[in-house]
């Protein structure tokens, strides 16, 4: 087994300080994090079609 194997693939990102940022910051950086769950939940929708697909596809 090379060694390689058994480190981690990606590593967590890491936090960003909180304090400094001012309550609208703090918003404006709440709704990019949004923004950014709605993108990867579209991602996930169109992996799951293309899968559903692909099954259907190889079912018959």
């Amino acid at each position: 087994m090379d060694p390689d194997d058994l480190e981690p693939r990606k590593k967590p990102a890491e936090r960003r300080n909180l304090d400094p940022l001012s309550v609208e910051e703090l918003e404006g950086y709440i709704g990019d994090l949004e923004n950014e769950i709605l993108r990867a939940r579209q991602a996930i929708a169109a992996k799951r079609n293309v899968r559903s697909g692909a099954e259907s596809l190889f079912r018959k």
